[in-house]
């Protein structure tokens, strides 16, 4: 730990020289990481909303990728195939998007998940009133209380997010196999795949984290004589 010299001033003028023992950010790490572990099961519940609501969307987004792969390998014979599978594709269309469906469907589940998380989160922050107190009873500022729920999020969105957008990106291949053979698959840009999948990431990880935002400031807020006065 280190320490960090505080010069207040005094009503009368004179200064008065305190210590502040402040924790490393690895530590801060350290302590979410613990949390999460004890509560495992609560956390890959949440955690699995992000990643059906991520796959979703990584998912959508390959399957775009593989269709503009197909269409710029210029195949007549795939060309006719994405028409027979449901792609609305003009005589001069070069490339596909997301339906309007498509985008609301995406839309709504990533809605959901942040709902979810948001209930999840304060649900988290009831169990841990005592927690919360103690540690503000022991000197925790605002900040620090807020900078754990934050880093805990910031795992479980990461986590979430990776495995979902990894899961979407691998359905949609094998749908891809399943429905055009071997052709589609190939013709993906790999460069187009990966940016498909980092864009689920990030979106996932931003998801986490705005869903934690409201639960942590509650967390903060909270008055340490209230926080330990509650009863389970």
């Amino acid at each position: 730990m280190t320490q960090k010299t505080i010069l207040s001033e005094m009503p009368n003028g004179t200064g008065r020289v305190q210590r502040q023992v402040v924790l490393p950010f690895l530590k801060s790490v350290e302590i979410s990481f613990q949390s999460i572990k004890v509560r495992f099961f609560r956390s890959l519940i949440t955690t699995m909303s992000l990643v059906l609501a991520v796959s979703f969307l990584s998912f959508i987004n390959v399957s775009n990728d593989i269709a503009n792969g197909m269409l710029a390998t210029h195949d007549p014979d795939l060309r006719q195939s994405l028409i027979r599978s449901g792609y609305d594709i003009g005589a001069q269309d070069i490339s596909v998007g997301s339906s309007a469906k498509q985008r609301w469907i995406v839309i709504l589940s990533l809605l959901v998940c942040v709902v979810g998380i948001v209930n999840a989160q304060l649900m988290a922050v009831t169990e841990r009133f005592r927690e919360i107190g103690t540690m503000k009873c022991l000197g925790a500022l605002d900040r620090f209380i807020l900078r754990l729920f934050v880093l805990e999020a910031g795992m479980q969105g990461l986590a979430g997010a990776g495995i979902g957008a990894l899961a979407g990106a691998l359905f949609s291949l094998i749908n891809a196999w399943l429905h055009f053979g071997t052709a589609a698959v190939r013709s993906i840009s790999i460069a187009n795949l990966l940016i498909s999948i980092g864009i689920a990431t990030g979106v996932g990880c931003l998801l986490s984290l705005l869903g934690v935002f409201y639960p942590a400031l509650v967390a903060a807020r909270m008055q340490p004589v209230e926080a330990m006065r509650v009863e389970h």
